[in-house]
């Protein structure tokens, strides 16, 4: 399957309105253990997900740190797939990360030709996401940050959020819900509106 990754994948939207050409863009979806990429992939896709979960063992006591997440029964090993369509002819392809540092050597293999990325975060356990924002920053990879809002988790002043993740003011961070639809829709679009504003802001 190939990807557009390129300026020419910034200008499609545009072609592809005058054109009727389907252009296709790989999205990264990132964060820590338990943080909700899954549940995004899944809420957010037209397709049925293609899903590489296990179940949660003992093997995984001492390794996975699961705090906060002591009701997760189960993790992603390799990756989410999922894809969507937005308008002008855009179609997502979504890749989900998995999240324990066991499997990060998978990261590099899912980042190729991404063009852009969601860095999902969990206020109860914000120091999860700076792996996933030093790897999209290192790699100049425009990203979102967006704040997955968790039943019983304390509401946070997004400023807070990103003092604490020390983002750079031209970063998106949002908040959202990846169990709504179109929460999950409105931080892909934000991630679309982010790449083409980078692209825009380049000599």
């Amino acid at each position: 399957m190939d990807y557009v990754h390129s300026d020419a994948a910034v200008r499609a939207p545009d072609a592809a309105s005058g054109g009727g050409r389907l252009v296709a863009a790989k999205i990264l979806v990132a964060g820590g253990f338990g943080v909700g990429k899954t549940t995004m992939v899944g809420s957010i896709s037209e397709i049925r997900p293609l899903r590489t979960e296990e179940i949660l063992t003992d093997r995984s006591v001492g390794v996975d740190d699961t705090s906060g997440v002591d009701t997760k029964v189960s993790t992603t090993v390799a990756m989410d797939f999922g894809r969507i369509t937005l308008p002008d002819d855009l179609v997502l392809y979504l890749f989900g990360t998995p999240g324990q540092q066991r499997f990060w050597f998978m990261w590099d293999e899912l980042a190729l030709g991404a063009l852009g990325a969601v860095v999902l975060a969990d206020v109860r356990r914000l120091g999860d996401s700076f792996a996933a924002v030093d790897y999209f920053e290192d790699r100049r990879t425009p990203f979102v940050v967006a704040v997955n809002c968790f039943d019983g988790a304390e509401r946070k002043d997004p400023e807070d959020v990103r003092i604490a993740l020390d983002l750079e003011e031209r970063v998106p961070l949002l908040m959202c819900d990846v169990r709504n639809r179109e929460s999950a829709k409105r931080v892909l679009i934000t991630v679309v509106e982010h790449v083409l504003a980078q692209a825009a802001a380049r000599p």
